[in-house]
């Protein structure tokens, strides 16, 4: 998963995504007065009191009308939304601050301004607060103005809604789109208008990005078998005919064992449950009613601990020799 990441920062670390990220999903007037010619990366990566860096964040700056435009870009690789990310975001913005003051990057005396961004690719809903005041409990009568107060715009991939066109509309879109593709078809119709969006001369460090985030992608969904024949493809954006067929049969073979492990798994818990379901009746023939407690360890138990306990319930004297000695099941 590191390497899916890097490859993600990678995509970021290029002018083309981060201004198509802006004007795709950063609905705002300020767009018709930005200069994103001028858009550049600026280290990001600031020095704590505590002397630790941070590797997940990118800052930009782009001219809009004649001063600097910050942009604090934070990329957010949990599964889980971030409960507290509202305070990193107070924390990095101040860090951020403090390095403007520093370099001077002032204006009439003042720091710019500042939009942070929160780019999440989780698949969970993301419930965490988007200002930071929500983060505190109600002050007492008096104190309001005390508290915190900092939003962040989230860009929540999984819940956008996309351009309903077949067409890739930007750099960013087709990220999107890779990302939470359904299906082979998905794949196979961005990375054929990637393509010829990445032709031109001045894009090919981009298009090499992409290439290295698609190999990562492929290989997260592709068979374990197939790597090696993924690492020695020389061009994976070109998506070609041949490509396509071979991508097709790739996730075809994903989805056979997959539902080869799906139907084994199936037979093994319909084994399980057939053998708790015998045990028990046998258990309340000889024993009685089975208590909430015993019913529990039947529903939990494994195959090899219901079998042993099936053998011991046809002589044994009371319900508690059955499970005696239940931390080593018969083999």
């Amino acid at each position: 998963m590191a390497q899916y990441d890097t490859g993600y920062r990678l995509l970021f670390s290029h002018p083309e995504m981060v201004r198509d990220l802006l004007l795709g999903y950063v609905p705002a007037e300020w767009v018709a007065e930005a200069d994103f010619s001028t858009l550049e990366h600026v280290n990001g990566s600031y020095v704590a009191d505590s002397e630790r860096q941070r590797h997940d964040d990118m800052v930009w700056r782009v001219k809009v009308g004649p001063h600097w435009l910050w942009v604090y870009l934070l990329l957010e690789f949990q599964s889980e939304p971030d409960r507290w990310m509202s305070v990193r975001m107070l924390v990095y913005l101040g860090l951020l601050s403090q390095h403007l003051i520093r370099e001077n990057e002032l204006i009439d005396g003042c720091l710019p301004p500042i939009l942070p961004i929160v780019l999440y690719n989780g698949m969970s809903v993301w419930r965490a607060p988007l200002e930071v005041a929500e983060c505190f409990v109600a002050p007492p009568p008096g104190l309001a103005r005390f508290v915190p107060r900092l939003p962040y715009h989230l860009v929540d991939e999984a819940r956008l809604k996309l351009h309903p066109l077949s067409s890739v509309r930007n750099f960013a879109e087709a990220l999107f789109r890779l990302e939470h593709g359904r299906n082979v078809a998905d794949l196979r119709r961005v990375l054929q208008a990637l393509d010829p969006m990445l032709k031109d001369p001045a894009l090919q460090s981009l298009r090499r990005a992409f290439g290295v985030w698609v190999r990562s992608l492929l290989r997260r969904k592709a068979p374990h078998s197939t790597i090696e024949e993924i690492n020695q493809i020389n061009d994976i954006m070109e998506a070609d005919s041949m490509l396509a067929e071979r991508i097709e049969s790739w996730f075809d073979e994903a989805t056979r064992k997959g539902m080869q492990h799906g139907m084994q798994q199936g037979m093994l818990q319909g084994q399980r449950q057939g053998e708790a379901a015998a045990l028990a009746r046998v258990l309340r023939r000889r024993f009685g009613e089975l208590s909430a407690a015993d019913q529990a360890r039947l529903a939990q138990a494994e195959l090899a601990e219901l079998e042993c306990w099936l053998d011991r319930a046809l002589d044994a004297s009371t319900l508690a020799a059955v499970f005696a000695a239940d931390d080593q099941p018969a083999a």
